[in-house]
């Protein structure tokens, strides 16, 4: 037994493994460059670089992750300099450190533009962006799209014969443009270029299958393909153009992924390939004009999917255990379990002006435990030295810029020593399966489309994170489900802000109910369906049935903020109420709904309510907020307003009761809350636990 203090996750099994070895990483170029920078001279500082792996070993650290820019490595079409990935490769080697190479084709050569001039990405607005360093050229030009791939190629022929290298980071948080931001653009969104938007038409081609199909989802009168385009406009009449589009650009950045990772496998098979996000899509929207993965996608397309993290960053006030756990079991639930950490904080950060509170020792160690208690299988510290330029200088290093060793870096390399000591326990070691999930749901954003305000990036975020944090003392297992992905093997999935669902999630979530499963659900369930258009009923897509309700009047309080008060005698109340039978009352969000009683008789043999359910909750104007009913073999809540986005800003205890009391009403076993600022999880490894 080894006892840690830890988090969790459940157990996957990948086509590609990594060996015996379970990397633990340091981020080194060579010297005090910063990345994607590269050391001019690699030749001249060779045995500097051999002192800091020598250093980076001995600390306990088992590999360092190293990486390429495409301007460096190409400077003329063809004429590839590779000096100091390889000089890396044989020092690690030389060090006993394995090697992983992160590639970065965003650091583009000039020769790429002047060879294809039109390649260069184009905004909404029509205005095209220079590189400058980044962001590079479009990937859907065909002559880009070629000759990144055969740099992709030429690297794997090169690491061939490097027994230190073990894989691959091909894509640091992908999106389609890459560290440049036009503060200039007005509302910037790309790419509008014309081979964007030709492989656009394409994608509709196959959605859609003819003309007349798009014409009647898009209410327009196109004659040919060649007239169809992005959407630019807000439009009164249909958004569904803009939903297209949105789902395009997702879709295409997990395409050109998968891209990177078939070209180095045609190569080097059996190297792990591997890629990572910013953030996770809890923090993220597909709303982004800069484009964001789908987590989901993403993983699907490489051996290992991952994420950034830096619970710091660059901020006076860091961020909490709750925020850290969504992050990391958001990430593992979307890759099924085996994860990777791209980057992870290895010191205070920086962002021009801005400087964050310290990071500690105590800082680095609790951060890499939370990651490997979730089943991470590499940890990536982010980075041995400090930045050495750019509006990052000075920050994020683990050691000083001028070589001297600090604590933070003696903590992380106990951490790694100790899991290279016990790699099999850790290699083959996973939590236990979660009986509860919250839903993600990519549609959530789209509702109102380009009209819609800010919240519409905000309240989906706020509304998981709101659960997720109310449930995190209990300490039990919660995933992340996404909502085209919906099954029985939970107890208890919770739908937040569900305004928009596709009709096979409705049928999905009817499903898991008939079968025994536990819902709730929030305000204006299935409002809209996958095109934006409106339902006659909702909850819609006959979800009123499932809950026996029906919405009668909604609205939006002045204040934003909504008082629920939970009946008395009525579960989950009973779970949850206040001292000295005080009824319990809390604070919603956004909306307030009222949710009648269904008017026409249930379906045959799948209604009826259990004693205590039907109206549980009510607002102050004595409307019903919350009811609930049995359907089939399980039950369903539906609430009339958003409980999640009020609990992650307001953090109000008697919601947080209330939040904790729908487990025991969903049946699921949990512990008792642990002593307030303390996390258990447990990893199980064969007959090994570990907590």
């Amino acid at each position: 037994m080894l006892g840690l203090f830890l988090c969790v996750w459940a157990g996957f099994s990948r086509p590609t493994e990594v060996g015996p070895t379970l990397p633990i990483a340091v981020w080194y170029g060579g010297g005090k460059v910063r990345a994607p920078m590269l050391d001019p001279d690699p030749h001249a500082h060779r045995d500097e670089w051999r002192s800091d792996l020598r250093q980076i070993k001995a600390l306990g650290f088992n590999s360092v992750r190293t990486w390429v820019d495409w301007a460096s490595a190409e400077p003329r079409e063809g004429d590839y300099h590779l000096e100091n990935l390889e000089q890396l490769a044989d020092l690690a080697q030389e060090a006993g450190l394995k090697l992983i190479v992160q590639v970065y084709v965003d650091s583009a050569p000039d020769w790429v533009g002047k060879k294809y001039s039109d390649s260069r990405f184009v905004s909404i607005s029509g205005e095209v962006m220079p590189s400058q360093a980044a962001p590079g050229y479009c990937f859907d030009h065909p002559g880009v799209h070629a000759a990144v791939l055969r740099l992709f190629s030429t690297l794997a022929e090169r690491m061939k014969s490097k027994p230190a290298f073990i894989g691959w980071d091909l894509w640091s948080e992908p999106h389609v443009i890459n560290w440049a931001e036009a503060t200039y653009m007005r509302s910037a969104e790309f790419c509008f270029c014309p081979y964007t938007a030709a492989r656009f038409r394409k994608w509709l081609q196959s959605k859609y299958g003819s003309l007349d199909a798009l014409n009647r989802a898009w209410y327009r009168r196109f004659e040919s393909w060649d007239e169809v385009e992005p959407n630019r406009l807000s439009t009164i009449l249909s958004y569904t153009d803009y939903i297209d589009w949105r789902w395009f650009i997702t879709q295409k950045i997990s395409e050109d992924l998968r891209a990177r990772y078939d070209a180095v496998k045609s190569v080097l098979p059996n190297a792990v390939a591997t890629s990572h996000a910013a953030a996770p899509n809890l923090f993220t929207s597909p709303l982004d004009g800069y484009g964001n993965p789908d987590d989901w996608e993403a993983a699907s397309k490489v051996d290992f999917w991952g994420t950034s993290i830096y619970p710091k960053h660059s901020y006076a006030v860091g961020r909490d255990p709750a925020w850290r756990g969504a992050l990391l079991d958001f990430t593992r639930s979307a890759t099924g379990g085996a994860f990777w950490i791209g980057e992870l904080q290895g010191g205070f950060g920086t962002v021009a002006l801005r400087v964050s509170s310290t990071v500690t020792a105590a800082d680095v160690r609790e951060w890499m435990w939370s990651a490997l208690a979730r089943g991470a299988k590499a940890v990536n510290v982010y980075a041995w030295y400090p930045m050495s330029s750019g509006y990052e200088s000075g920050g994020f290093g683990l050691i000083n810029l001028d070589g001297t060793i600090t604590d933070r870096a003696r903590a992380a390399g106990a951490v790694a020593k100790t899991i290279d000591a016990n790699r099999a326990l850790f290699v083959n070691a996973h939590p236990a399966a979660a009986e509860v999930a919250i839903v993600y749901n990519p549609l959530s954003y789209m509702v109102g489309g380009r009209q819609a305000q800010s919240d519409a990036e905000s309240m989906p975020r706020r509304s998981m994170l709101g659960y997720y944090r109310a449930l995190f003392p209990t300490n039990i297992p919660i995933d992340f489900v996404h909502i085209n992905n919906i099954d029985n093997h939970y107890k208890l999935i919770i739908v937040p802000y569900p305004l928009m669902i596709s009709e096979n999630a409705a049928k999905a979530i009817r499903e898991f109910v008939r079968n025994g499963g536990a819902v709730v659900a929030e305000a204006r369930l299935a409002w809209n369906d996958e095109h934006g258009r409106a339902k006659e009923i909702i909850p819609g897509f006959g979800l009123n049935e499932v809950c026996a309700c029906r919405e009668t009047a909604v609205q939006m309080t002045a204040s934003g903020k909504v008082d629920v008060i939970v009946d008395s005698g009525g579960p989950p109340s009973s779970a949850a109420a206040a001292d000295r039978g005080a009824p319990l009352k809390f604070k919603g969000a956004l909306y307030q709904e009222s949710l009648a009683p269904h008017p026409g008789p249930l379906p045959a043999g799948e209604g009826g309510r259990r004693p205590g359910e039907g109206l549980i909750a009510h607002f102050s104007d004595g409307s019903p907020a919350i009811v609930t009913n049995q359907f089939g073999k399980g039950r369903i809540m539906v609430i009339g307003t958003f409980l999640g986005s009020a609990y992650e800003t307001d953090r109000e205890e008697s919601l947080g009761k209330f939040i904790r009391s729908m487990l025991d009403w969903a049946g699921v076993q949990h512990p008792d809350v642990a002593p307030a600022g303390v996390e258990i999880r447990t990893l199980q490894s064969g007959g090994d636990r570990i907590v």
